[in-house]
């Protein structure tokens, strides 16, 4: 886990040659934008996404809301389980389960990995990994695969 960590420098590189910088894995999704999500790898059943912590992303206790690591989990593992055709399929959450272990008060990664993927559903699982790689939650869902047109950008 801790030798993926040390490479995203490298990974980064490789995901901004392949997709728009603005874009989450090709996809606008301005939700996400507003989160401050930052795509880094989506490929091999494979994803990783970073988020860095802000203000007003913390909860009471000064932790980043449970709501927003929900979100950083469903999306990274449903970027996972399209990473074999990441324009050609899209996603739609049948269930996620989050288990949270630590309050996240550090920027954060997010890497997910589908375990299965069929023709009409895929089963991904991931975690969310602190500066120092301690687990701070984790997450498995299951997704209807869906087959989507490319849809140009609008300049």
């Amino acid at each position: 886990m801790l030798g993926l960590l040390k490479n995203l420098n490298f990974i980064k590189l490789t995901v901004s040659e392949i997709f728009e910088p603005s874009t989450y894995f090709g996809l606008d999704i301005p939700y996400l934008k507003f989160l401050g999500v930052e795509p880094v790898l989506c490929e091999d059943d494979r994803a990783v996404t970073r988020l860095k912590i802000r203000e007003d992303l913390l909860n009471s206790r000064r932790a980043i809301h449970g709501g927003a690591l929900m979100s950083l989990l469903d999306f990274t593992l449903s970027a996972a389980g399209r990473s074999v055709d990441p324009l050609g399929l899209g996603m739609a959450t049948i269930d996620i389960t989050v288990s949270c272990f630590e309050p996240a008060v550090t920027d954060l990664t997010i890497q997910a990995r589908c375990l299965r993927r069929g023709s009409s559903i895929a089963f991904c699982e991931g975690e969310v990994l602190d500066t120092e790689g301690n687990l701070i939650a984790k997450a498995s869902a299951s997704f209807k695969v869906l087959k989507v047109k490319p849809v140009a950008k609008v300049a």
